[in-house]
């Protein structure tokens, strides 16, 4: 093999080893971004661990929601088949009350209690949030036209 030809291999496979760890670089930075939805149904079947961050959709469950010291709540997250309990701690969205869909950021604790840092509820009577709804049909709740 001629040098020319042997320092053209050594190019493309740097090039290519470049590229390959670029690559990962950019997938393992986009990982710690991502978060995906769950419903308290796919909590109950996926066995999601404790600790990793994600939100959970669906409906608060009525006569569940009891405020604790200072801004502390606590409430039940339900998709018609499965409950999960929440804690939070901050100001709730004026429109947050029971029956009305909720999606909440945060992750599982060791006790089964999803521990929120962000609680979102629907800005209006006739919107609900495309995963609350994807779960709830799923769950047979969903009734057209309304929540």
């Amino acid at each position: 093999m001629s040098p020319k030809k042997r320092r053209r291999l050594y190019f493309a496979i740097a090039l290519v080893v470049a590229g390959a760890g670029g690559a990962a670089l950019i997938v393992r930075a986009l990982q710690d971004n991502v978060l995906y939805f769950y419903s308290p149904s796919d909590i109950a079947t996926k066995h999601v661990p404790p600790d990793v961050a994600f939100r959970i959709g669906g409906l608060v469950e009525k006569g569940s929601v009891a405020h604790g010291p200072g801004t502390e709540v606590r409430f039940i997250v339900t998709d018609g088949r499965k409950r999960v309990p929440i804690a939070y701690s901050g100001a709730l969205p004026d429109l947050f009350r029971e029956g009305q869909g909720v999606v909440a950021t945060g992750a599982l604790a060791r006790g089964g209690v999803f521990r929120a840092s962000e609680v979102l509820a629907k800005h209006d009577e006739r919107y609900m949030p495309p995963e609350v709804v994807d779960a709830l049909k799923r769950a047979g709740r969903w009734k057209e036209g309304g929540t």
